[in-house]
């Protein structure tokens, strides 16, 4: 006789079996997929389906006033748009890495932040960016070797929101305008510098402003190529950059300024209206214009000898996505908003800084700005400066090497001198 308890325990196990292959479909041996990590969400970039949105972002802004201001409207528009809120937290960008390794992993910090392209190798060291999956037709918008310098071994860690580079200011009262070479604008200053006027002043003493006459004549920093350079390989010592050396040293043999002349002094020599020309970057624009109003101008710096446009630093500030962030996809979303035409005029009208989208540097906007127009034509002659960690080992012995040749030292040897150490300390960091 058929007990009933054997029939009941015959129907769990059939209920049971049905559940399983219903479960499982046709796929009943395949694994059940991992648990989401951050990041994880960028992927389906690729395949089309955007994530759920989230409700909100939060961005660590530069305590700038300006910046602040161009971002916030910029936010005001990607929420309409959207409906995702964004949550602004201003924070000077020096401090931003620090705090970042420390509230990323616990879950308290951004899901974007900003920061200056040459901090990319050691924000990617420690793990703090996402690799990003940026399309084609929005990376052409940028100007390209700005968009490069956020990369690390050809991979995207960032995307521009501003560039900027040092140009030649002059006063249309001293020098209606700028010599076409470098050789023409020399002798002009040793025509023009007597008693307490100068024609040519810059900052000798730093890296970051000798290094186009340094690179002009053949020197470079590192090998390689932008997103993928050699650190092993060091340039500044070969026979073009012993050249410029030597030209820098001759503005003070020549009597053009003094050996101790830095960039706060040429400044004020220049807004008292005592210097024809100076080498310097926007950020001194307003300063330069309250001084000399209609007598400003600002124009590329002129050719060398050997036709080549002076390559000056520039240096470019972005905005990254957190490694530790749950919501990639929209934070990369975000950026790109962020750095578009529409958003990138604000930031220009706003913010008053040169656009990394390129339609936007170049466009009528910012050509009515007589003096941006100058930065901008110079941009295009611009190296970003090296991103890698190793370029932190670069500056201390470089300035230092500087200070030494405009006291007289011989060139060669001290900038041998300088590369030794370079290499030297490069291998302690390794």
């Amino acid at each position: 006789m058929f007990k009933k308890s054997s029939f009941l325990t015959l129907l769990v196990m059939l209920l049971i079996s049905m559940v399983l292959v219903a479960c499982g479909g046709d796929d009943a041996g395949e694994e059940t997929p991992a648990p989401t990590e951050p990041g994880d969400d960028q992927e389906q970039v690729a395949e089309g389906d955007a994530p759920e949105k989230p409700e909100s972002l939060t961005i660590w802004v530069n305590d700038n006033e300006g910046q602040l201001a161009a971002t916030n409207q910029i936010i005001e528009n990607y929420t309409e748009e959207t409906g995702i809120n964004i949550e602004v937290v201003p924070m000077n960008f020096d401090d931003q890495v620090d705090n970042l390794s420390l509230d990323g992993p616990a879950g308290q910090g951004p899901d974007v932040f900003m920061n200056p392209h040459d901090r990319t190798g050691g924000i990617t060291l420690q793990g703090l960016a996402a690799e990003l999956n940026i399309p084609e037709e929005v990376a052409n918008t940028y100007f390209q070797n700005a968009y490069e310098s956020f990369q690390i071994d050809g991979e995207q860690y960032g995307v521009p929101i501003k560039v900027e580079t040092y140009a030649l200011y002059y006063n249309k009262e001293h020098l209606e305008e700028v010599p076409e070479t470098m050789t023409e604008l020399m002798e002009f200053a040793k025509d023009f510098t007597q008693g307490d006027q100068y024609g040519f002043l810059a900052n000798p003493g730093d890296l970051y402003f000798m290094k186009p006459f340094l690179t002009g004549p053949g020197g470079y920093i590192f090998g390689g190529e932008a997103g993928a350079l050699d650190a092993s390989d060091i340039g500044l010592n070969n026979a073009g950059a012993v050249e410029g050396g030597q030209l820098i040293q001759s503005w003070v043999t020549d009597g053009l300024m003094p050996a101790d002349m830095n960039l706060d002094n040429a400044a004020a020599i220049f807004e008292d209206g005592r210097a024809a020309t100076i080498l310097n970057g926007p950020w001194a624009l307003n300063g330069f214009r309250d001084a000399l109003g209609e007598n400003l101008g600002v124009a590329p710096l002129p050719k060398f000898d050997n036709g080549e446009v002076p390559d000056t630093f520039s240096g470019n500030h972005g905005w990254f996505v957190s490694s530790f962030s749950d919501n990639t996809y929209w934070a990369t979303d975000f950026i790109i908003y962020l750095t578009n035409e529409a958003s990138q005029q604000i930031w220009f009208e706003v913010a008053g800084e040169i656009p990394a989208n390129q339609s936007v540097a170049e466009s009528d906007l910012v050509a009515n700005d007589e003096h941006i127009a100058g930065f901008v034509e110079q941009l295009a002659f611009a190296e970003p400066m090296p991103n890698i960690p190793e370029m932190s080992q670069v500056w201390g012995p470089m300035n230092d090497s500087l200070q030494l040749i405009l006291q007289g030292e011989d060139v060669q040897e001290i900038l041998d001198e300088a590369v030794d150490q370079i290499h030297e300390e490069i291998a302690l960091q390794q």
